[in-house]
């Protein structure tokens, strides 16, 4: 499979199969295809797995697209201003996902949900209790929200992310949510009640716009029920 990514604020990724080659995405993912696309709509691995991944965000059944008699193509297009980016699976290199990241994937990709370690970390985490975690062999592309920078952590070292801002990371790191200090920060400081706390060794993938940072931007200028 070859693959390009093009644009830049509603980004999509064109993926080039060569016969036989199979891709697979959420339901509604595909933006276009050539003809020879065989498409079919699976439960993608059981009950079990559908039930995950709806629990995680994602949708109950997932759709496979196969390039039928010679080479075919199939783009997956992202639904909100962001970026799309690659990420090369292997035994050993996994990763997490926030909820409903995952957009397209060779066939070779598993995609299930994931627990935070500590309870307390998915209740007041800003991203639920249940992310989405990719593993298996091949190239998954997931969807983010507005920019994405990414930093290399060493073993021990630490970054701390405002709600929301956490889009990915290596499955080797550790999360954990601490509280802000001091009564008047908590209070007037504006940027809530708990930080998110990764640590290393991995690598971290932070984005620059949570949808529900712009929803909560929006809600002011929005007509209520009784307007």
């Amino acid at each position: 499979m070859r693959y390009e990514i093009k644009g830049e604020t509603l980004p999509v990724v064109i993926c080039h199969l060569e016969s036989g080659e199979m891709m697979i995405t959420e339901n509604g993912g595909m933006a276009w295809m050539s003809p020879n696309m065989k498409m079919e709509t699976t439960s993608g691995g059981g009950l079990g797995k559908a039930l995950g991944r709806m629990l995680s965000g994602d949708t109950l059944f997932l759709n496979q697209y196969t390039a039928m008699g010679g080479n075919g193509l199939v783009a997956f297009a992202s639904s909100f201003p962001g970026s799309i980016k690659p990420f090369t699976v292997s035994p050993g290199q996994e990763y997490i996902l926030q909820k409903s990241a995952f957009l397209a994937s060779e066939s070779s990709v598993d995609l299930s949900m994931h627990f935070h370690r500590k309870f307390s970390s998915g209740l007041f985490g800003g991203e639920g209790f249940i992310l989405q975690k990719i593993s298996g062999n091949g190239i998954a592309f997931a969807e983010f929200d507005g920019h994405i920078e990414e930093y290399e952590l060493q073993a021990g070292q630490q970054i701390v992310v405002d709600t929301g801002h956490l889009a990915a990371m290596s499955a080797t790191c550790s999360m954990e949510i601490q509280t802000v200090p001091g009564i008047k920060n908590k209070i007037f400081g504006g940027e809530g009640l708990f930080n998110t706390v990764i640590t290393g060794p991995g690598r971290v993938w932070l984005q620059t716009m949570p949808i529900c940072n712009v929803a909560g931007a929006l809600r002011p200028y929005l007509p209520t029920g009784g307007n």
